[in-house]
């Protein structure tokens, strides 16, 4: 599952089963969360289990699974279950069995086969000839707003930019500070670790960030958010460059648009339109397509409006930098840890010191995040050699950190107390399966997980098998 999916993921578990209900009567939604949260094994289980007029037996399922591959059912079905998609029934005299719930099931039914009068995939709208967006006018238009967004966390909002530049809402400055992604002194707005780790992720989550955000702020707007869930699922589900008509909008999803106008990620020719367009970053919500890597120039690949999808920065073993970009967001982000001393119109160079690194780790930056930032926009001069960013230059950056801090804090759950080896291992195994296990001691039988979630159904399953078998 990608960074962005178990953001959303995440969100949607909190969701009591209410919400759920309601979510999975619009056949877009259940298509989305089908398509993108769903690893291939589980998505299997319910396309098999989809046009079934039965429940079908545990042990039946088990048979569909090699042997060796129980830990991955049992992670397929434990998601499944925390979806509110798949449940258990037991009747008495029947063996436990499992069943798709409903509406999913019939809400996905519905998306696979074009039925009903729903309109949850949007209505298109006839819009004349004279007001068509172009996609090409579309991409522009997200790529001044989101560009715009990523400016301003890294201060370099006008910096180099025209006067038809992101102006961007209060709403949104407030989300940024809500999110954590900067802090606001006065006049002053400055970057934070969460958010400079939001700018180098892949443009769809930084998107579902956003969007994560949002719905966590929805209900303090006087939001419906399953109103505003149904959107978003909705929107992966458009069409780029088509027109869609407003009329079936409830008023929530009204206030939306001009929201999320202000992210770029839907255009109006004005406020009072009776159309709004989805821009590419609203129909790749739902997409798993390749991960983008950085602000610009991953925005550039998601944008299709670039094939220069090179690095530009080269770094030097006495910590001077040369950067071939005249991206004045690229050149903001390059300042939070560099001592820029000269710019052309196509170059800045510079000088890493202890005062320009520490000045960015103060600020929340770690020295982990500056080393991925120039590995991955590496010159390809310097990917030429086998360890092209220069090591002295690495041990550094790690060094001029640790100055300032002796011990690392890690926030998670402690499991102890196991009755024996046996119950111990599984737990444990499966913790470092999946990738939350961050500390183990067998000798005292305990570890300490991130997220307990996965590890207390691998438990409650175990628990139940025990309790069948004897």
């Amino acid at each position: 599952m990608s960074s962005s999916s178990m953001r959303s993921f995440e969100y949607l578990e909190s969701l009591p089963g209410t919400v759920f209900n309601r979510l999975y009567k619009q056949p877009s939604t259940a298509l989305a969360i089908f398509r993108r949260m769903l690893p291939q094994l589980a998505k299997s289980f319910v396309m098999a289990m989809l046009y079934m007029s039965r429940p079908l037996p545990v042990e039946d399922l088990d048979t569909w699974v090699c042997p060796g591959s129980r830990r991955e059912q049992d992670t397929a079905i434990d998601l499944l279950e925390r979806l509110q998609i798949l449940k258990r029934t037991a009747e008495p005299n029947k063996p436990r069995s499992y069943v798709l719930t409903n509406p999913f099931a019939a809400s996905l039914r519905q998306a696979l086969t074009s039925g009903g009068n729903h309109k949850s995939f949007g209505v298109p709208s006839r819009t004349r000839v004279e007001d068509e967006v172009t996609i090409p006018q579309l991409d522009e238009f997200a790529r001044r707003q989101w560009e715009g967004v990523l400016g301003y966390m890294v201060g370099s909002t006008g910096v180099g930019l025209n006067d038809e530049g992101a102006k961007l809402s209060l709403s949104v400055k407030h989300l940024l500070k809500y999110g954590r992604l900067v802090e606001i002194r006065g006049r002053s707005v400055d970057i934070t670790q969460d958010g400079f780790a939001f700018v180098l992720q892949e443009v769809n989550a930084q998107v579902w960030t956003i969007l994560i955000l949002y719905l966590e702020n929805a209900e303090e707007l006087g939001m419906d958010r399953v109103d505003v869930l149904s959107f978003l699922f909705m929107l992966g589900s458009l069409e780029l460059g088509q027109g869609y008509s407003k009329a079936n909008l409830t008023d929530t999803q009204l206030q939306m648009l001009l929201d999320l106008g202000d992210f770029g990620i839907i255009y109006q020719n004005t406020p009072d339109s009776d159309s709004y367009y989805p821009t590419r970053l609203a129909t790749t919500l739902t997409s798993d397509a390749g991960a983008l890597r950085s602000a610009t120039a991953g925005f550039d690949t998601a944008l299709r409006s670039s094939n220069d999808d090179k690095g530009f920065v080269v770094v030097e073993t006495n910590y001077r930098i040369y950067a071939y970009t005249s991206s004045p967001l690229q050149i903001a982000i390059l300042s939070l840890f560099t001592r820029l001393s000269t710019r052309y119109p196509n170059m800045v160079s510079g000088k890493m010191t202890r005062e320009s690194v520490r000045r960015a780790i103060n600020m929340g930056i770690t020295g982990d995040q500056i080393i991925d930032f120039l590995y991955t926009h590496a010159h390809p001069q310097m990917r030429k050699n086998a360890n092209f960013l220069p090591p002295t230059v690495v041990d550094q950056i790690r060094l001029w950190q640790i100055e300032g801090e002796r011990m690392k804090s890690t926030v998670g759950f402690l499991f102890k107390d196991f009755l024996s080896a046996a119950e111990y291992e599984g737990p444990c195994q499966y913790a470092g399966d999946i990738g939350v296990l961050k500390w183990k001691n067998d000798a005292k039988r305990m570890f300490f997980v991130t997220r307990h979630e996965h590890v207390a159904a691998y438990l409650k399953s175990q628990k139940e098998k025990r309790r069948e078998g004897g």
